[in-house]
């Protein structure tokens, strides 16, 4: 019991700290659970082949198939229609939507999905996009619980009540697993109160402000990345003639020098390229495409014996607003490039993109990008071609927020993708299947008619979630192995003496819901249900309503912006500060938490 509390303690320091990666922090927790015997060895990986982890793998692929197939552009587009372009109309749809999807999409990937749609349609009505994404975010995590497929605490929340019925004391009775629309009475009704929160209170809550940089203009314009970013001027093409000091030195050298224009595009000979990689050399007749005011350009084409061409001649093609432009982007914390500089990545060597800025909060970075170590939810002025930016995003490391021109990629496979989305959920309602055959049967229909190929099904998955999952789930089993939920749970009783089951209650959603704004809900969820379910055994309570309470308190984060992935997507774009989730989301907290309470009591009465 000790070595379990000791690695329940790291884990969560761990996961505040940020010291270790978690994915990394979860690995060296299950490893350790394995050389200490805390399980039997045989079932130390059991996680990985878990019902929950499969069953978040196949929910993943499936989600991606119906974005590759174009059901987010017909959303955005029935969006438009539904709203007839006024702002409270506007809000309540984006929400309800989002409210439907989130009840089938993992909530990081809707909000990756959602983050663009919500930008186009606030660029074509003119409504700030500082009063539609926070609500947006908001209602994912409030509209999450509706049904067993879309949220992880909830999917692992069965594999942790097999757990805890193979360590119940004698005579008590099995716990039931949850069926895929078990928690529908709650998700519905938790999902209600968000729409109806913002519907209410965003114009209270979320005034409009006079800063330009919450301010959405259509296509994301010059004029908005000068207001926001100071990033001014215009485009223009400097020859490098044989006398000018240029010729022979790097793009990282030339941006060195002092007022040295942005360069965006370079032709030596017949090879013209978009962001060229610093190492890339300059030679005799080469032509850059520079961005900067005219004044800058002159100065610096005079210093460096270069001829300036104030049309775009020979790099027109590049710089076509239909080919390429200035966009933004946020990186979730799932990205590979957080904790590293903008030179490290060597983005414009591997996607043929250029960083112009880097905004945090109320700063913005725009000397020196190179040197900026990134964070999850920074956003990144970006400038590229846009199949190089379609293409960078496939990955999953940037979420491109800006609308840029492109073409639904399989349109054709609409029905595909969504008749086998459709099968997968029948699958799991109507018969005996685990979550996890259901799921996958769905996934695997989309691979075999062409909605998605392999390679874009591992892209899909986001596989620093699986490992944390599937390495944490063990935690949970050990926990109740050793008998430490049950030990935590007498040490509860015992301070809280006779207190009735509603001061419980209370105080296990509490405690969850702390827990789940430093740490992963998952992380929460594992380390609270076992403790819920020896409560409820202990005071004579209903084991499935406990768990079933941790399980929805966990998603309750709408205090940080670092509580949950969807919300520190949101944060960079809307240029929401600290304030501002506190004053939205602590109303919020305290009725999730009270709809929570009693929804739950109703149904298990």
């Amino acid at each position: 019991m000790i070595l379990v509390l000791g690695l329940v303690g790291f884990t969560m320091l761990m996961l505040v700290l940020e010291w270790i990666r978690a994915d990394m922090v979860a690995l060296l927790v299950v490893v350790v659970i394995g050389l200490t015997g805390l399980i039997p060895s045989d079932r130390v990986f059991n996680g990985f082949a878990g019902n929950a982890v499969i069953a978040i793998i196949a929910i993943m692929i499936m989600g991606a198939g119906l974005d590759r197939a174009g059901v987010l552009s017909l959303t955005a587009s029935f969006v438009m229609r539904m709203a007839r372009g006024k702002e409270s109309r506007l809000g309540v749809v984006i929400n309800s939507v989002t409210s439907l999807f989130s009840a089938v999409i993992p909530s990081q990937a809707l909000a990756a999905l959602m983050i663009p749609v919500t930008s186009r349609l606030s660029a074509r009505t003119g409504v700030p996009i500082s009063r539609l994404l926070l609500p947006m975010g908001f209602c994912i995590l409030t509209a999450t619980n509706t049904t067993l497929i879309a949220n992880s605490p909830l999917i692992v929340l069965n594999d942790l009540i097999a757990s805890a019925n193979a360590n119940l004391p004698p005579g008590a009775h099995t716990i039931p697993k949850f069926g895929l629309f078990s928690v529908t009475p709650v998700g519905l009704v938790l999902a209600l109160l968000g729409i109806t929160y913002f519907w209410l209170f965003t114009r209270r809550l979320l005034p409009e402000r006079e800063d330009e940089r919450l301010k959405v203009t259509p296509g994301r314009t010059e004029s908005y990345f000068a207001e926001t970013y100071g990033i001014g001027g215009e485009t223009a093409e400097l020859t490098v003639t044989a006398e000018s000091p240029l010729v022979g030195m790097s793009i990282g050298e030339v941006e060195q020098l002092h007022g040295a224009p942005l360069i965006l595009a370079i032709k030596s000979g017949n090879d013209a390229r978009m962001a060229p990689p610093v190492d890339y050399v300059i030679w005799v007749g080469s032509v850059l495409g520079v961005l900067a005011p005219r004044e800058e350009v002159n100065r610096f084409a005079n210093n460096q014996l270069c001829k300036v061409s104030p049309r775009m001649r020979q790099l027109g093609e590049l710089f076509n607003p239909t080919r390429a432009g200035i966009s933004e982007a946020v990186l979730p914390p799932s990205s590979r490039f957080l904790k590293q500089s903008v030179g490290e990545l060597r983005l414009r060597k591997r996607y043929g993109i250029s960083v112009l800025a880097v905004n945090r909060g109320d700063q913005v970075f725009r000397d020196d990008v190179r040197g900026v170590n990134l964070r999850a939810g920074d956003t990144l002025v970006l400038h590229s071609s846009w199949r190089d930016l379609a293409l960078a995003a496939e990955d999953k490391d940037l979420v491109v927020v800006t609308d840029i021109p492109k073409e639904e990629q399989r349109p054709g496979k609409i029905w595909q993708a969504v008749g086998f989305f459709l099968l997968a959920k029948c699958l799991a309602l109507f018969t005996h299947l685990d979550l996890s055959v259901a799921m996958m049967t769905g996934a695997i229909g989309m691979l075999l008619t062409g909605v998605l190929n392999m390679d874009e099904a591992y892209k899909a998955v986001n596989w620093k979630t699986i490992f944390v999952t599937a390495c944490l789930i063990p935690l949970g089993w050990s926990m109740d192995a050793t008998g430490t939920a049950a030990w935590l749970a007498q040490q509860v009783l015992l301070h809280l003496g006779d207190a009735s089951p509603w001061i419980l209650q209370v105080s296990l959603a509490v405690l969850t819901l702390l827990f789940s704004q430093v740490m992963s809900n998952v992380g929460a969820t594992v380390m609270m249900v076992p403790i819920a379910i020896s409560v409820a055994v202990a005071t004579g309570g209903n084991p499935s309503a406990y768990a079933l309470i941790v399980a929805v308190s966990s998603s309750n984060t709408f205090l940080l912006s670092s509580g949950h992935p969807a919300l520190m997507m949101v944060a960079g774009p809307g240029g929401y500060r600290g304030k501002d989730f506190l004053r939205v989301g602590a109303p919020l907290t305290l009725a999730m938490l009270v709809t929570t309470l009693v929804v739950i009591n109703l149904m298990f009465h």
